[in-house]
């Protein structure tokens, strides 16, 4: 079944759960306005903040043994903290997307999504160092009209990072109703011929950022896109 709570993090050979901000509740968020949208709802304190080099690659993984159950895409991102990430709460306009996992067409599904466990990028090497919160986001569209938001956030240090300045979201505030009408369709029937949501949604932080793609070596993915190519996943 589908767990509410990605864990762990791996990097360089190691693995961390202290460094997640875990939720009090086992159920998804369902108001994408409200603040527990940031990291989910009543978190506590995460106990270690991981230092990672830009350009290295991260992992998130689902616990308990759990995978993907409903179907809907998937992004991680990343918000740099005004000062030290263990007293930051995700808020302000400081976020920005690094990788994305979106449906297959002819047929449309989620399939390359379904069932996995595990989500791997990299961190741009043009990243600024700094200490971040890393969010993962999974949209659950079971029910159509009404989206269910499984996220969790952990703590990192990234260092030897760039100078790129991405374009930047509060979370709440990237998504609606009005600029990201397939998140509200009914993706059973009619099936959707294409699926396309606002050009905010669906961007990178990075134009030609590399992302890693399970057994095929690297992909250049293109800054904006319709439909989303598959980022390393896995069971």
């Amino acid at each position: 079944m589908q767990s509410d709570i990605f864990d762990t993090i791996l990097w360089d050979s190691q693995s961390s759960t202290a460094a997640i901000r875990k939720p009090a509740e086992n159920a998804p968020v369902k108001n994408y306005t409200a603040s527990e949208i940031t990291c989910n709802i009543n978190t506590s304190k995460a106990t270690q903040t991981i230092a990672i080099a830009a350009g290295s690659m991260i992992t998130m993984a689902l616990g308990e043994n759990k995978t993907i159950y409903h179907p809907g895409p998937m992004s991680i991102y990343l918000g740099k903290a005004p000062g030290k990430v263990v007293d930051w709460d995700g808020t302000g306009k400081r976020w920005f997307k690094i990788a994305e996992w979106g449906p297959t067409l002819n047929p449309f599904g989620f399939n390359n999504i379904l069932g996995k466990s595990k989500f791997t990028v990299k961190i741009p090497k043009e990243v600024p160092s700094g200490e971040y919160l890393v969010r993962t986001e999974q949209i659950a569209q079971h029910i159509p009209g009404y989206p269910e938001f499984f996220v969790s956030c952990a703590q990192l240090k990234i260092t030897g990072g760039g100078t790129g300045s991405p374009s930047k979201v509060s979370i709440p505030g990237h998504l609606s109703r009005k600029n990201d009408p397939d998140l509200f369709v009914d993706i059973y029937w009619p099936v959707p011929k294409k699926y396309k949501a606002r050009k905010n949604f669906y961007k990178l932080a990075f134009d030609g950022l590399t992302a890693h793609l399970l057994g095929s070596g690297s992909a250049r993915v293109p800054r904006i896109f319709e439909v989303i190519p598959p980022l390393s996943c896995q069971v």
